[in-house]
C-alpha cells in the first residue's frame, strides 16, 4: 500500500513540485467560473462592489452604524467594513468549497495519479485571484475618497500569511471528513454564517460588552481582520507579538489538517 508523507516538509514539498499543475488548475478554475457569463470575468469586479453597497446601506444607513464614536463618515465606514469582509470571503470561499472537494474530482482518486493534497491549494489559488480583486477594488476606493494610502499596505502579505496557512490546514482537514461525512458540508454553511457575525468585521471589538469579547477573541478569524485592517485602513504596524503567535498557531492547524488528510487518504477511494 502507498506511503503518504506527514511531515510538515512534504507539506510544502508537494505544493512546490506540482507549482506548474497548481497554476495551471487555478487558471482553469476561474476561467471555467465565468465561461458563458455575459460579464465573464467581469464579475470578480461586480461582486464586492454590490456587496460593499448593500453591507454599507444596511449597516450605515439603516442601522447608523460608526466604527468611531466621533465620526459621521459613511466612507469611512464603508472601507473598515470591505477590508474586514476581504479577509472572511477568502475564508469562507475556501472552507465552503472544502467538504466537497474530494468529492467533485472523484476521477483524481479512481482512474488517475493524482497528488490530491494539492486540491485545496488550487482553491487557495482561486479564492486569493477574487480577494486580489476585491483589494485593488478597495485600494482605488481609498484613493479616491482619502488620498494615498498608508505605507503599512505593504505589510499586507506578512499578517495574511497566517490566515493562508489557517485555511489550508482547515480545507485539507474537512476535504477528507467530507468523503466519509457528507452532512459536514451543511453544518460548515451554518458556522461560517456564525462566524461572520462573530467576527469584527460590521462592528469594533470594543462594541460588546466585556462579558462577551471573549467570543471575538475565540474565533481565529478576528486576528486577522484586525490585523489586516490595521495596516490597510488605519496604517498602523501590526502588533509583532500577535502576529508570531497567531502564525505559530496557524501553521501548527496547517499542519494538522495536512497530516490527517495524508493518513485518511488511503480510504478515499473505497469510500467513493
Amino acid at each position: 500500500m502507498q506511503h503518504f508523507s506527514i511531515s510538515p516538509r512534504e507539506m510544502v514539498a508537494s505544493n512546490w513540485r506540482n507549482r506548474d499543475l497548481v497554476r495551471a488548475l487555478v487558471k482553469r478554475e476561474v476561467i471555467g467560473r465565468y465561461r458563458g457569463s455575459i460579464l465573464g470575468i467581469l464579475w470578480p469586479f461586480v461582486n464586492p462592489v454590490l456587496m460593499l453597497a448593500v453591507y454599507t446601506f444596511v449597516f450605515s444607513v439603516v442601522f447608523k452604524a460608526r466604527w468611531n464614536a466621533g465620526s459621521d463618515s459613511k466612507t469611512e465606514f464603508a472601507l473598515v467594513l470591505f477590508a474586514g469582509l476581504i479577509v472572511f470571503n477568502l475564508f469562507a470561499e475556501c472552507v465552503n468549497r472544502a467538504p466537497a472537494l474530494i468529492l467533485s474530482n472523484v476521477s483524481y482518486v479512481k482512474k488517475v495519479v493524482f497528488p490530491l493534497e494539492i486540491l485545496p491549494t488550487v482553491v487557495l489559488g482561486s479564492a486569493m485571484f477574487h480577494a486580489s480583486i476585491s483589494l485593488a477594488v478597495w485600494l482605488l476606493a481609498d484613493v479616491l475618497l482619502f488620498g494615498t494610502p498608508h505605507i503599512t499596505v505593504l505589510l499586507l502579505p506578512l499578517v495574511i500569511l497566517p490566515l493562508l496557512l489557517l485555511i489550508m490546514g482547515l480545507t485539507w482537514a474537512l476535504a477528507s471528513l467530507g468523503v466519509y461525512l457528507r452532512d459536514i458540508s451543511q453544518f460548515i454553511g451554518i458556522i461560517i454564517t456564525v462566524m461572520l457575525f462573530l467576527s469584527p468585521i460590521f462592528y469594533p471589538t470594543s462594541a460588546l460588552p466585556e462579558k462577551y469579547q471573549y467570543l471575538l477573541l475565540l474565533n481565529p478569524l478576528t486576528p486577522a481582520i484586525e490585523l489586516a485592517r490595521d495596516v490597510l485602513f488605519w496604517g498602523n504596524a501590526p502588533n509583532m507579538t500577535t502576529l508570531t503567535l497567531y502564525l505559530l498557531g496557524t501553521a501548527l492547524a496547517a499542519w494538522l489538517g495536512f497530516a490527517w488528510f495524508q493518513m485518511t487518504r488511503k480510504g478515499f477511494a473505497d469510500v467513493l
